[in-house]
């Protein structure tokens, strides 16, 4: 079937600003006008493609339409670039991704950088845990993520990345605090890792990044076999944020070699179980049939993630 281009314009932008006013205001027509033109978009498909509440969202089938209007867009600009590649509009193409903050903030952009400058891409980032940002690829708003979910989506591919190693660490300080804190008996605390037990650690703050960061449940059931466990933690949802409070001795948190190689060796930072951490496996999800410029990005990501990561 052929659409009209100006019912997924209408469409798109109410997705986009979460409203039929305020995609009204964006395309410059009256909110009549736009309501009207997903109205005769769903009959014509004959398929509910919004759910129109106090923020607009997309339906199954319109989250299939939505991939298919970014599909269609890279194909077009990069077509655009191709037979204009003097054109100012077409100099730079955008594409936007979904990606962990542990990556962003370490290996990501150091990694793709050239890669970017060499083909004129710019990224509009989304910033999720990894274990979430896949619901921004099925949602249809982002051409790929990074994620540590294996399977792939209908109509994707999940390309193996390499993986991040989280250990458990502590400002020195805090360490010595630890140490020094009384044994108390609590249930199933028993475990220890050399002169720190699992009741000791939990006296003091853990940091996580948000309430989906679950990498410090994940090491205390992989170190002591416990789950659910009730502990003091702190929020902080920026990385720089989540570095200093650690250095600060806030809390004792999970941090991933890569992000500060030399926290460690300098004594900025102490590993309180050595040999023990999390090993977290990512994953590049995106489109079977991505543009030229998308596949590009996804060759750029996986030659940065063979080099960078473990």
């Amino acid at each position: 079937m052929q659409f009209d281009p100006r019912q997924l314009a209408a469409f798109d932008a109410t997705l986009q600003t979460g409203s039929l006013s305020a995609a009204a205001l964006s395309l410059r027509i009256t909110l009549a006008a736009t309501s009207l033109r997903i109205k005769a978009l769903e009959e014509s498909l004959g398929q509910r493609l919004l759910v129109r509440g106090k923020v607009a969202r997309a339906t199954p089938a319109g989250q299939a339409l939505l991939t298919h209007i970014k599909q269609v867009r890279l194909l077009e600009a990069d077509l655009q670039h191709t037979l204009q590649p003097s054109s100012h509009s077409a100099a730079y193409q955008s594409i936007n991704v979904a990606v962990n903050a542990d990556s962003l903030a370490s290996w990501f952009f150091p990694g793709i950088q050239a890669a970017l400058q060499k083909h004129q891409l710019t990224l509009n980032v989304t910033v999720d845990d990894q274990d979430h940002t896949l619901e921004w690829l099925k949602n249809g708003e982002v051409i790929g993520c990074i994620t540590t979910l294996p399977s792939a989506l209908r109509g994707c591919v999940a390309e193996p990345l390499g993986t991040m190693r989280y250990r458990c660490v502590a400002a020195p300080g805090l360490r010595d605090k630890l140490i020094a804190v009384k044994s108390a008996k609590l249930p199933r605390a028993t475990a220890q890792q050399g002169t720190i037990g699992l009741h000791q650690l939990i006296t003091q703050p853990a940091i996580g990044f948000n309430r989906k960061d679950g990498l410090q449940d994940q090491f205390l059931r992989n170190c002591f076999g416990v789950s659910d466990l009730a502990y003091p933690r702190h929020y902080i949802p920026a990385t720089d944020a989540y570095h200093h409070a650690l250095v600060n001795g806030l809390g004792w948190g999970m941090q991933a070699d890569i992000q500060a190689p030399d926290d460690l060796g300098s004594g900025l930072l102490v590993d309180l179980f050595p040999g023990q951490y999390v090993d977290v496996p990512l994953f590049w999800h995106h489109w079977q049939r991505e543009a030229p410029q998308a596949g590009r990005l996804t060759l750029a990501i996986k030659e940065a993630a063979g080099v960078l990561l473990v």
